[in-house]
């Protein structure tokens, strides 16, 4: 599978992996100030933006490949993976079978635990909901609650971007990702032996990933490290883009 790319910068591998219905261009203003000191690649992940998704059903195990097969294509030592939601679940499954590929791994607004019945239930209604009505639609009504209420105002340029690239997304792609991930194993384990660090940022008033939860596997990792944002929900590379960038930055440094 051809995973497009883009690539800017030189120095320490950084690779940028966006969450559900959005694309590399997610991550534009990251690429940017990050390239000033290292090699930093965003992909789109396979179903979303220019990567085709593969024919039949698709696992978060498949996607974690097609992100091996990316790094061993590029000829790529060791990364610093950065993931965002659908992108942490895939850097775990990733991290589970190849770790020796990571130089370190953020879980930004991401968890290792598996979806609960209750979530698996609400993954089903996303389904039967884009079956209904499509992706733009659905696009419509899913991305704004992802920010933090009191954000919302503030962000509304921000948000109609993220908007379209969500609407954007192949109808294939969403689905056949919603499945994979209301599918997708438990990996605390993962996180239990993972021989590099691991950074944990999370948003406050996240409503997708609770900041509970998140505190529960703080303390799971070997090297473990958490950021914790005030007033910011599960978008926080766009509603506090200084703050995690300036993050992201100290975290590529502890790994390097």
């Amino acid at each position: 599978m051809a995973i497009a790319y883009t690539e800017k910068g030189k120095g320490p591998v950084v690779l940028l992996v966006h969450g559900f219905c959005e694309n590399k261009h997610i991550w534009k203003h990251f690429q940017h100030l990050l390239s000033e000191e290292c090699r930093v690649i965003a992909i789109d992940l396979p179903g979303f933006g220019e990567t085709p998704l593969n024919k039949g059903k698709t696992s978060i195990e498949d996607v974690g490949e097609a992100v091996y097969d990316f790094i061993r294509l590029l000829k790529l030592e060791s990364v610093i993976y950065i993931g965002h939601s659908l992108g942490g679940y895939v850097g775990l499954a990733l991290a589970e079978k190849h770790p020796e590929v990571f130089k370190g791994l953020c879980l930004f607004h991401s968890s290792a635990y598996a979806d609960t019945e209750e979530r698996k239930s609400g993954r089903d209604k996303t389904i039967a909901f884009i079956e209904k009505f499509g992706v733009q639609v659905f696009a419509d009504s899913f991305v704004e609650p992802l920010f933090y209420v009191k954000n919302r105002a503030a962000l509304q340029h921000e948000i109609q971007e993220v908007i379209g690239i969500a609407g954007g997304s192949s109808y294939e792609g969403v689905v056949e990702t919603t499945k994979a991930m209301r599918d997708r194993a438990d990996r605390t384990d993962v996180l239990k032996t993972f021989p590099h660090p691991i950074l944990f940022i999370a948003g406050k008033q996240d409503q997708t990933i609770p900041i509970e939860k998140i505190m529960e596997q703080v303390v799971l990792p070997q090297k473990s490290l958490i950021q914790i944002l005030d007033e910011a929900g599960h978008m926080g590379m766009i509603e506090k883009e200084e703050e995690t960038i300036k993050m992201v930055k100290n975290f590529i440094v502890y790994c390097s």
